[in-house]
């Protein structure tokens, strides 16, 4: 009986083999097809005789196919074995694998064990005491099976290579890869702890980012109306708002924990690459300009006035639909310590991306939460009075700046052509809204016009759901500037830096307000221009406005999940990572060092 039930689970596989590689004939045998790719890293930049050395061996299978674990479930299965090259003489390394997670499949009625998607796999060797100071070649060969729910490929091996220095002991490696788990989804304590103090910090940071300021003004409005009510009124709209952003971060994790389930990329702002998405913003925001300026206000039914006290107070719904409204516009934007707590989490578990995403959240909302524990500093904010009508059309053309951003970001994902017919749309729609409010005064009138401004919201985003971008036209519209960008290639990257180039990376979108500030304001200056020019650097970007599964995979590969993000490629050593806000003396600074290591 056990006989019977291992035929019945060799006899499918044998059959698959059989049809994917075919019978054995004289021919010569097909190119085989490789369904993973390895990226090699290492926990230090150098390193001393006679120290450990730490490498790390990042495998992505292809979306759709699994490889079988290191420890296969049967004698017959070929597992995923890694083999290291190291110098002659040194010892053979010790590695440490991931463990495989148990599936059934379609050959075989019993479960086997197998890696999906992304995984590391981890090597520790001893670097001898008389190894010579200098640039040692490491060789990494990974030999794996790939198979789908149906069938599987012949074995192939996958080759991976990279330096290692040997000199002084160098600063340990940015990457977030040797401080992450062997096995994917478990974090330790001390590590999510201190990410959920960062992801704190860059959500309270987050306030002060320009990507939420105009938010920020209406919620400065609504704080000096809530100066003449009571205690209660004050921790109530306190309170709606911090629910408002809790509620609409815990759907942003929703969203990535069902993305990357489904095999999709996430990160940070990615939403803004849809310009469906960015239509749909420039209409809310759009809307919010006509109520502050007076053109219509909106009537609740009446349970919700009872909450909201209806009238000019924002009200409970308002309060609430300002903290989704001020989560929408801080996606683009990043801040200290925001990209490491994001990396982080969207490298984890499903639980661990909830709970940083739930940190961040709190993070931005805590002023509000300040204010709930102490409404009494409502006091200190000027008193209302007749000059808050004004104060109301100043912050209406905030928002309409706004507004102009979200067109910017259009204009880099469609053609023109298209982007005038979407304001003109939207123009439209405005323009419904003030004859529905101000003008028609009989139902039938009334009608029309929502009628007509539903037809401007449904046109104007049929035409961003239509709209297709081209490479070659987006970069010819790029205004030059003091640096001459050439469009990031990975490969090329690595090759100019193995050569001996220093080769720096900005991962930058239009719809990325801070990457745009660092271009103003330190890359795109004299200084720095002129750092470029005397250490012979290599500037590539690589423009992420629209979805670029290459770009994502870069950064995924360095541990961030969005932008901005700089790197600096540096001739035998690893990559130099640096923050999300720049300054121009920290960039010259890594320049000259890494110039100097070079000669």
């Amino acid at each position: 009986m056990h006989l019977n039930s291992q035929l019945k689970s060799v006899l499918p596989l044998c059959l698959i083999l059989f049809v994917t590689t075919g019978p054995p004939t004289v021919a010569q045998f097909p190119d085989l097809v490789e369904k993973a790719s390895i990226h090699l890293e290492l926990d230090r930049f150098s390193y001393e005789p006679s120290s450990s050395a730490r490498l790390a061996a990042l495998v992505d299978i292809d979306p759709g196919w699994h490889t079988n674990s290191n420890t296969p479930t049967f004698d017959y299965l070929i597992g995923t074995q890694l083999e290291i090259d190291l110098p002659e003489g040194w010892e053979a390394p010790t590695f440490a694998y991931p463990e495989g997670e148990m599936k059934s499949f379609g050959f075989t009625d019993q479960p086997i064990s197998v890696y999906e998607g992304q995984f590391a796999i981890f090597a520790e060797f001893e670097i001898p005491p008389d190894a010579p100071q200098e640039v040692h070649s490491i060789r990494a060969e990974l030999t794996y099976q790939a198979c789908d729910d149906r069938s599987c490929l012949p074995p192939v091996t996958t080759v991976g290579s990279l330096e290692l220095e040997i000199g002084s002991a160098g600063e340990p490696s940015t990457s977030t890869t040797f401080r992450q788990p062997d096995k994917k989804g478990s974090s330790s304590p001390v590590n999510l702890a201190w990410m959920l103090v960062l992801g704190i910090l860059g959500g309270l940071i987050l306030n002060a980012m320009p990507c939420v300021l105009p938010v920020l003004s209406l919620k400065v409005f609504g704080l000096v109306k809530s100066a003449e009510q009571d205690r209660h009124e004050v921790v109530v709209g306190s309170l709606a708002t911090t629910a408002g952003i809790l509620i609409s971060f815990w759907a942003l994790a929703l969203g990535a924990i069902l993305v990357r389930s489904a095999g999709g990329a996430v990160g940070w702002g990615v939403q803004f690459q849809q310009p469906v998405f960015v239509v749909v913003l420039a209409i809310i925001v759009v809307l919010f300009c006509l109520n502050l300026w007076g053109v219509f206000e909106i009537q609740l039914p009446t349970r919700l006035a009872g909450l909201a006290d209806s009238g000019p107070k924002e009200g409970v719904p308002g309060h609430f639909a300002s903290g989704l409204f001020a989560t929408l516009m801080a996606t683009p934007c990043s801040a200290p310590f925001l990209g490491s707590a994001v990396g982080f989490a969207l490298s984890q578990s499903a639980s661990t991306i909830l709970a940083i995403f739930t940190a961040i959240a709190v993070g931005m909302a805590l002023p509000y939460l300040l204010l709930a524990i102490f409404p009494g500093a409502t006091r200190l904010l000027p008193k209302p009075g007749a000059w808050m009508n004004q104060l109301r059309i100043v912050l209406g053309f905030l928002l309409a700046a706004a507004v102009i951003w979200l067109f910017y970001v259009l204009a880099a994902q469609m053609s023109r052509e298209r982007v005038a017919f979407i304001e003109l749309g939207i123009l439209a729609l405005a323009l419904c809204i003030y004859l529905r409010y101000r003008v028609a005064s009989k139902s039938i009138g009334k009608a029309a016009t929502t009628l007509a401004a539903l037809g401007c919201v449904a046109i104007s985003i049929g035409l961003a759901s239509g709209a297709s971008s081209s490479a070659a036209v987006l970069a010819s519209d790029k205004t030059a500037g003091l640096i001459s960008w050439v469009t990031f290639d990975r490969l090329e990257a690595e090759e100019q830096s193995q050569n001996g180039r220093l080769v720096f990376v900005d991962v930058t979108a239009d719809w990325c307000f801070t990457c745009k500030v660092n271009e103003r304001l330190v890359l795109e200056t004299k200084d720095v221009a002129a750092a470029f020019s005397e250490f012979d650097v290599i500037p590539m970007k690589a423009d992420w406005t629209n979805r670029s599964d290459s770009i994502t995979q870069f950064l995924a590969d360095h541990g961030r999940y969005g932008i901005p993000f700089y790197l600096l490629y540096r001739p035998h050593n690893e990559p130099y990572l640096f923050g999300e806000l720049l300054t121009k003396e920290s960039v010259i600074q890594v320049i000259e060092e890494s110039a100097a290591k070079t000669r």
